[in-house]
């Protein structure tokens, strides 16, 4: 790199983070800036321009504004008060974004329910939201009515879209309320910036979901960092196809747009069919995407509209470096802004240059104002190793450990807030006696590698790396190879036990177009990878099982293995015999079980 470009890099990254804290400014715990006043301060300057379009209409931002007062004067009606909690179990609609901010302008927490749920995970949901009321769309009646009975409270229901009966009519009430604002006197006069706003939810790959509390000051501070880092303006038109009970489309791409002024081109739910017609024909300027959502598009055959589009940039997480390397000049994207975040956590990074496959960079002399550090891991434990003075060790260069942040409760953006109705999974996520005794510090459970330039790298979930023959094994990195093979729709990497054989041997579950070759996919996984890194077992399935966040599944695949009497799904094995994969029979697994191959 010459000096003319590395010059580049740093006024690049210096000018995007002073924009990108300064959007955080007046946003504490102790601030009377609260998302009503927030979205109340934006609709005044923007009454007349589009807030939303939505199959085929349109909400100015006056329109949008008056439907989140019907909400704010229906809750007050039913006898909400602040720090009360209103569930939302509704699909992507404007209605949608209205209802939480409405509620938010008299201070009542909405707890936004993941519309893919049902049966335990739903009731669970619910639960621990301990919601007053519950607001379910049309659309989602048949499964929250199958649930109802078991919920061991007795909210009040409401349907949004329809009747339902056993149900209130939703619609038929806010008809009948004001629109006028309320006065912030009597709205919300005590309401500061770390009163609860929403509950959003984990999205239980591993288990039931967990209730992340955000607090207004928090989800303001994701709705402005990214049209500050991009330099949001009035005249984008934001494309959201993500679910909006999920912070990347709910608060960062509906926030992109209604606090600069601009546009959200919202869709009911994903279409990879539909994603560019879309975005062509509706002039879309910004979109957000999930990793998983650009492989998708990848895998479609070319259509015209995917190169002529007013797209500047895309913003999301978790693009893999093979996906980026293909996906930014197939559609011809000037700039993909990739970032690092979680819901509930303290760390959170912007790659504000585009290096491919970073997901941030912290330069030594930046690291006192960017709240990340990288801690030696012990994949066995599970843990950040200590040394002899019990304090953790900080990664070298190159070296993976898990990202942390400390916590310090007096500065907003190094909170925990923790998980509703769950200290004990709050306490988890809190490691101690870090560096120095007495500290605290948030565990991302993801583990990164930082470069000698500071730029950091993804490289698994803690849990997903496994150990095999000795030797660490990252599901993330064995999935670039596989997920690049040509029939190769959908892979997910996982370790499965084997007899009494120490550690997890590589497995992947594979989606494949028909007529995919085992043997190449074999010689290329030979070719790419280290033996210890080769999946040992391949279960082919119709369809991989994700959140609506397009995670995918693990807990049930791990639970099942590679036995073949317990799934329907072809599995095949890396036979050492023959050096090709082999469909598995029951006495061959009794065979690998037993010790009998060696493997």
């Amino acid at each position: 790199m010459d000096m003319f470009q590395s010059v580049s890099r740093e006024i690049t990254l210096v000018s995007g983070l002073r924009r990108t804290l300064k959007a955080f400014a007046d946003l504490s715990r102790e601030s009377p800036v609260t998302i009503g006043d927030e979205i109340e301060r934006i609709v005044d300057r923007f009454a007349n321009r589009t807030a939303f379009e939505f199959e085929g209409e349109t909400l100015s931002y006056a329109e949008f504004d008056a439907l989140t007062n019907r909400y704010a004067h229906w809750g007050r009606a039913e006898g909400l008060v602040a720090g009360d909690t209103v569930a939302l179990f509704m699909t992507n609609r404007p209605a949608f974004v209205a209802a939480w901010v409405g509620l938010a302008k008299i201070g009542v927490a909405t707890a936004l329910i993941n519309n893919t749920l049902s049966g335990k995970a739903l009731i669970h949901s619910i639960e621990i939201s301990t919601a007053k009321h519950v607001i379910v769309g049309l659309e989602l009646a048949q499964p929250f009515w199958e649930i109802v009975a078991a919920l061991p409270s007795a909210p009040t229901l409401w349907v949004n879209g329809g009747k339902v009966q056993g149900a209130h009519d939703l619609d038929a009430r806010l008809a009948a309320l004001p629109s006028q604002r309320l006065p912030r006197e009597i709205a919300r006069p005590d309401l500061r910036g770390g009163a609860v706003a929403l509950l959003v939810y984990t999205s239980g790959t591993t288990g039931l979901p967990k209730a992340a509390k955000m607090a207004h000051w928090r989800c303001l501070g994701m709705m402005r960092a990214f049209p500050a880092a991009a330099k949001g303006r009035a005249e984008d038109r934001v494309y959201v196809t993500l679910p909006l009970y999920h912070a990347t489309g709910g608060l960062c791409g509906i926030g992109f747009a209604l606090t600069s002024g601009g546009a959200v081109l919202l869709r009911q739910k994903f279409s990879a069919s539909h994603f560019w017609p879309d975005i062509a024909a509706q002039r879309a300027t910004v979109f957000f995407y999930i990793g998983e959502l650009c492989r998708y598009l990848l895998n479609l055959a070319p259509v015209a509209e995917e190169a002529e589009h007013s797209v500047r940039i895309a913003i999301g997480n978790g693009l893999r470096p093979e996906v980026w390397e293909r996906f930014q000049p197939r559609f011809k994207l000037p700039r993909i802004m990739e970032f690092y975040g979680s819901t509930e956590g303290n760390v959170s990074l912007v790659n504000f240059d585009g290096r491919i496959g970073a997901i941030g960079r912290v330069p030594g002399y930046l690291q006192s104002r960017i709240n990340v550090r990288l801690v030696q891991f012990d994949f066995d434990a599970e843990m950040p190793i200590r040394g002899p003075d019990g304090l953790c060790r900080p990664a070298q260069p190159g070296e993976v450990g898990e990202a942390i942040g400390l916590i310090r409760d007096e500065e907003a953006r190094y909170r925990f807030e923790g998980y509703a109705g769950d200290p004990e999974q709050t306490n988890r996520k809190i490691l101690r006696d870090v560096f120095a005794k007495g500290d605290a510090w948030f565990r991302t459970g993801d583990l990164m590698r930082q470069d000698k330039a500071g730029y950091l790298y993804f490289v698994d979930r803690v849990g997903d790396t496994f150990r095999w023959k000795g030797e660490n094994v990252a599901t993330h990195q064995v999935a670039e190879v596989l997920g690049v093979f040509p029939g190769v729709k959908d892979v997910n990497v996982y370790g499965v036990r084997v007899g009494e054989q120490d550690g997890r041997a590589g497995m992947a579950a594979l989606t494949t177009a028909p007529g995919a070759d085992l043997a190449a996919l074999h010689a290329v996984v030979a070719r790419e990878l280290p033996p210890f890194a080769r999946p040992l077992f391949l279960r082919v399935q119709p369809e991989i099982e994700i959140t609506g966040t397009f995670k995918h599944r693990k807990v049930d695949l791990v639970k099942v293995g590679f036995d073949p009497s317990a799934t329907p799904d072809p599995i095949y094995f890396d036979d050492p015999r023959t050096g090709a994969y082999v469909p598995m029979t029951p006495a061959l697994f009794a065979e690998i079980t037993s010790g009998s191959i060696r493997v």
